[in-house]
């Protein structure tokens, strides 16, 4: 435990969640990812060791660091706030607070012969910036009720949703194991397609455990085969959307549209506010299907710490980007089996 002035940093543990997760509920920047059920998910699903740390002021807390070490084979400690998601960084009533948390964090890390700490933040665009080739988060307001949502939407839009349903699709919001099962096949399946190692079945069902209330899968059938899934966070009244993936032979039937309007219509209809469909690059790929929705971007800052902040979410060099692309185009070749059983052996060092 250390001082500092009158405030009292210590590090975080089951004995203070009640404390932490109390802090992040109320803070207007929070995201889901910064309840303490995200730190106790990587832990109890991949054995990384929680380095997170908790500021008080007399007995208030007034910051949080969720933080995640990570040990890679044959490499030195990175931190990392925080693994797997878009965005996790410090929480603080005020600046001077914050980089007293950043201090002591890189002291850590130092102490443990540490080279690198990642962060994933968010900031406000100044009016001369530009978005051009940036990764941004895209945050839809939401109106009172799905009602007042569906209305608000074009009509192409509602065209596609209501296209689902003629389809014969049907959806199911529940947490049940048989659920989650529904949802890791699909999920495996993609990862598989898309080249890259797939997380374990025990990081979900530890999400599910340790979110509890506050965690949402809502599943979408053809005539009782899974063919979408997706899953949401909750903080408070905001809502993130960390994975979603669909069956490609029945993409004609449009289910993607209903998987993420059952999402956006469950949680309006709970009084939610804000969702945040997660990272993309701006004006390509998947932000033009989040922008369609009506989403805002907000631009993402990553960067490494103990590196003099330098930003490292920049494309790779073509000889990394060749190697990448050979790497992926054998391992979709792989065996579904094979990649489920070997995928979380790789995807719990990946930090992304």
């Amino acid at each position: 435990m250390q001082t500092l002035t009158h405030y009292t940093i210590a590090p975080a543990t089951k004995h203070t969640l009640a404390d932490w997760d109390e802090y992040v509920e109320n803070h207007p920047q929070a995201s889901p990812y910064q309840r303490f059920a995200w730190v106790k998910s990587v832990n109890d699903a991949y054995e990384h060791d929680n380095v997170s740390l908790i500021a008080y002021e007399s007995q208030k807390v007034v910051g949080v660091m969720p933080c995640i070490k990570m040990q890679r084979p044959f490499s030195k400690p990175l931190y990392c706030a925080l693994p797997f998601c878009d965005l996790g960084f410090c929480l603080a009533d005020n600046e001077t607070i914050k980089q007293a948390l950043i201090t002591k964090s890189l002291e850590l890390l130092q102490s443990e012969g540490g080279i690198n700490f990642e962060y994933r933040d968010s900031y406000t665009l100044s009016d001369s910036e530009s978005l051009a080739g940036k990764k941004v988060r895209m945050l839809l307001a939401l109106p009172e009720n799905s009602a007042a949502l569906m209305a608000g939407f074009k009509s192409k839009l509602r065209s596609q949703i209501r296209k689902a349903e003629k389809n014969g699709l049907i959806y199911l919001i529940d947490n049940s194991q048989k659920q989650i099962d529904d949802f890791y096949q699909i999920f495996a399946i993609n990862m598989r397609k898309l080249g890259s190692p797939v997380h374990s079945k025990k990081w979900f069902e530890s999400l599910f455990e340790h979110y509890a209330d506050n965690i949402f899968l809502s599943v979408v059938y053809s005539e009782d085969i899974p063919v979408g899934a997706g899953i949401v966070l909750r903080n408070a009244n905001k809502i993130s959307i960390p994975w979603a993936s669909t069956v490609a032979d029945y993409n004609r039937l449009a289910p993607n549209m209903m998987l993420y309007w059952s999402l956006l219509q469950h949680v309006c209809d709970l009084g939610c506010t804000e969702f945040d469909f997660g990272r993309s690059t701006y004006d390509e790929g998947t932000y033009k299907f989040k922008r369609q929705w009506g989403a805002e971007p907000v631009p993402l800052a990553w960067s490494n710490l103990a590196q003099s902040n330098t930003l490292y979410d920049s494309e790779p060099d073509d000889n990394v980007s060749k190697i990448r692309s050979l790497v992926e185009k054998t391992w979709s070749k792989l065996p579904l089996g094979l990649t489920t059983m070997l995928g979380p052996k790789i995807r719990k060092h990946i930090s992304l």
